[in-house]
């Protein structure tokens, strides 16, 4: 944007935001905007002279187009604030759409009509956020996802409506023509909008998307990966595994004829990532792959597991990383089954092997581990990272194992 640009914007957009706006307003205070908001160094002896220059030349400009009053320093020449002349507010947006494309407040306001005329008797769910979309514009109120709603409307619509067992892809054609839009653009926002008039119990760690099923959407095929010495007795039979050196996959829709698994071995262990899942063997551990959060078909197995092996070892095995240590704590929430850590210590980020291996936390690794600190489980390692700005990716240790 260009000074002239970012002015009027920022100063039309706080207008549309005051209660002048809705007629509400008990003082008559200005719209206003300090050039160092523009340009932070305005003020400073260091200011770059020709990016002042060009703010002041702006400045001008829009007062003498009488979009705009401002007043300078007392003893000087440099601006000391930039106001609104609120009775220019419509031609000033005006302005902003044929030059630069803006979409006023009063457009805003009349796609959210349109998109209530709309989506009002699409669905249920479109039939209750419309009302609210009616309150916000009889308010004048801008929803802060505005600009998603029409998608996100598009995709409630259709799956409320939707009969037949679909994969998210296939919902991404049929609604937006796209095979990816789905599950980059509006997945999340159509989830949590699922959710919020779901009338069946959410549990507290299920994945937001797992309320697709509910509509008979799934993601993709959902497949169970299990290796080792272990017994599955399915449909009456019983199936030993120990014979399949890279272990099966058992389709997800064949969970409900399993009677029972066996584990032949003092440990069973949840592995994080695939490469390490193909890497780690061990006689004594029957592994399972994870492949991140435990989704629903996941964590049923498990707790089936558990039922008949209670003196197994349950461990996990994932990224010495935020993602790692959240998807342990989830794990063992939603199982109830309390397990250890395998390999996922400060002695393995200290470990001279893999020095090279070590990456530097991003902003939100910190965050989040910020949260874990406070858990007395992960306190003393997630102190390490946070002092040392240090996390290191399971498959270099899985690797290091095996050889």
């Amino acid at each position: 944007m260009g000074y002239e640009e970012k002015i009027l914007t920022y100063l039309a957009n706080n207008y549309r935001k005051s209660k002048k706006d809705s007629g509400y307003n008990k003082t008559n205070r200005r719209t206003q905007l300090r050039p160092e908001k523009l340009y932070k160094k305005y003020n400073s002896n260091d200011g770059d002279f020709n990016e002042i220059s060009r703010l002041n030349q702006a400045v001008n400009d829009l007062t003498e187009r009488g979009f705009i009053n401002n007043t300078t320093e007392t003893f000087g020449t440099q601006i000391h604030s930039i106001f609104l002349v609120d009775e220019k507010i419509l031609e000033i947006e005006k302005y902003l759409t044929d030059m630069y494309g803006y979409v006023s407040k009063d457009m805003q306001i009349e796609k959210l009509q349109l998109l209530v005329d709309l989506y009002k008797n699409a669905s249920p769910i479109c039939e209750k956020e419309c009302e609210l979309l009616l309150e916000s514009v009889d308010n004048r109120k801008i929803p802060k996802n505005y600009e998603e709603l029409d998608n996100v409307f598009k995709a409630i619509s259709f799956i409320e409506n939707n009969k037949k067992d679909l994969y998210i892809r296939e919902v991404s054609m049929k609604v937006y023509g796209d095979s990816k839009f789905f599950e980059n653009v509006t997945l999340q926002s159509v989830c949590a909008l699922l959710r919020k008039y779901s009338d069946r119990t959410i549990e507290k760690n299920e994945l937001i998307d797992e309320i697709l099923l509910d509509y008979h959407i799934y993601k993709e095929p959902q497949k169970l990966f299990i290796r080792g010495n272990v017994v599955i007795t399915i449909s009456g039979n019983d199936v030993d595994l120990s014979g399949f050196s890279e272990g099966i996959e058992i389709m997800a829709s064949d969970l409900t004829k399993i009677q029972s698994v066996k584990i032949c071995a003092s440990k069973f262990m949840t592995i994080e990532n695939r490469t390490s899942f193909l890497r780690y063997k061990d006689d004594d551990t029957v592994t399972f792959y994870l492949g991140g959060y435990a989704n629903r078909y996941q964590r049923e197995f498990i707790k089936l597991i558990h039922q008949t092996n209670l003196s197994t070892k349950y461990m996990h095995f994932g990224d010495i990383d935020a993602g790692g240590f959240w998807i342990h704590h989830n794990l063992c929430n939603i199982t109830g089954i309390d397990f250890a850590l395998f390999y996922m210590s400060s002695d393995e980020l200290k470990n001279e092997e893999y020095k090279s291996f070590l990456h530097r936390l991003t902003e939100n690794d910190i965050a989040r581990l910020k949260e874990l600190k406070e858990m007395d489980l992960y306190g003393d390692i997630v102190s390490y990272m946070l002092e040392n700005n240090v996390k290191l990716e399971q498959e270099i240790i899985s690797l290091n194992l095996m050889n």
